[in-house]
């Protein structure tokens, strides 16, 4: 799903220089001259017209002084966390964090507000609910937006085994793209289930127009613990991409072209 995010971006005139981290910016009269190092240790130069950085967030924990306390940080400063009893208690019983300063948890403001809200509820209410982190909707704001709710098919093989996961997938075509004859090789969705019946949907993504706005419904739908029989079962808004949801088919076991054509 990455790479179609990349190749999007591509096709949108954007050039994509991956897993590389810019060491020095300079303005070069109307230009900007850029320096990078690669993952292999190399480094680059190149001069382009407008530079957008990828570089992720960084836990403002150095000056906490959380390691004289004993709470244990990462090399990234990541404080962590996510014990069994308690999803946000730090290593030091009586300390907790929430948000994206926590280590492997999603990088969302929504995020932090419900854990957060979840953790009041539990230090001062009395409430024994804990934060979802399996479950999370996000979305990529791409030219071509990527959604996704649940775990990521690497993720599900992994948690699962190969022979307990089933995956359907397709490219579709939005109505929007056809009168322009837009091309729409980007356009992908993929559910990944439990293999046998009733095959409980483990993860939704989704590549295509409004994809935050079409996932934001699938995210529900997991919580309740949907199933694809009941996707099956359920009449798609004709003609919507999110239709295409419920009409997977194809699975990458089969191997058969996962292109949709038709209604």
């Amino acid at each position: 799903m990455a790479q179609l995010v990349l190749e999007g971006l591509e096709d949108h005139g954007t050039r994509v220089i991956s897993e590389s981290v810019p060491t020095k910016i300079e303005r070069d009269g109307e230009q900007l001259k850029v320096e990078w190092t690669s993952k292999e240790g190399g480094t680059s130069q190149e001069t382009f017209d407008t530079v957008l950085m990828a570089v992720g967030r960084v836990p403002e924990t150095s000056q906490l002084g959380l390691r004289d306390v004993g709470v244990e940080l990462d090399k990234g400063g990541f404080v962590v966390g996510g014990h069994s009893d308690d999803h946000e208690r730090t290593s030091v019983p009586n300390v907790y964090a929430v948000g994206d300063v926590l280590k492997d948890r999603p990088e969302l403001t929504p995020v932090a507000i419900r854990a957060g809200r979840l953790l009041a509820r539990r230090l001062f209410g009395g409430a024994t609910e804990q934060m979802d982190y399996d479950k999370v909707p996000t979305t990529v704001f791409t030219p071509v937006e990527y959604s996704c709710v649940g775990l990521s098919e690497e993720v599900a093989l992994q948690k699962h085994g190969e022979d307990n996961i089933e995956v359907y997938h397709g490219f579709y075509t939005p109505l929007e793209y056809t009168v322009p004859e837009r091309s729409a090789k980007q356009c992908y969705v993929k559910l990944i289930t439990e293999r046998e019946e009733p095959q409980t949907v483990y993860g939704i993504h989704y590549m295509g127009p409004n994809a935050g706005e079409v996932m934001q419904g699938f995210a529900v739908a997991l919580r309740c613990g949907v199933t694809r029989d009941k996707l099956l079962t359920t009449v798609g808004i004709h003609p919507t991409s999110a239709e295409t949801v419920m009409a997977l088919h194809i699975t990458k076991r089969s191997g058969l072209d996962p292109t949709i054509t038709g209604c």
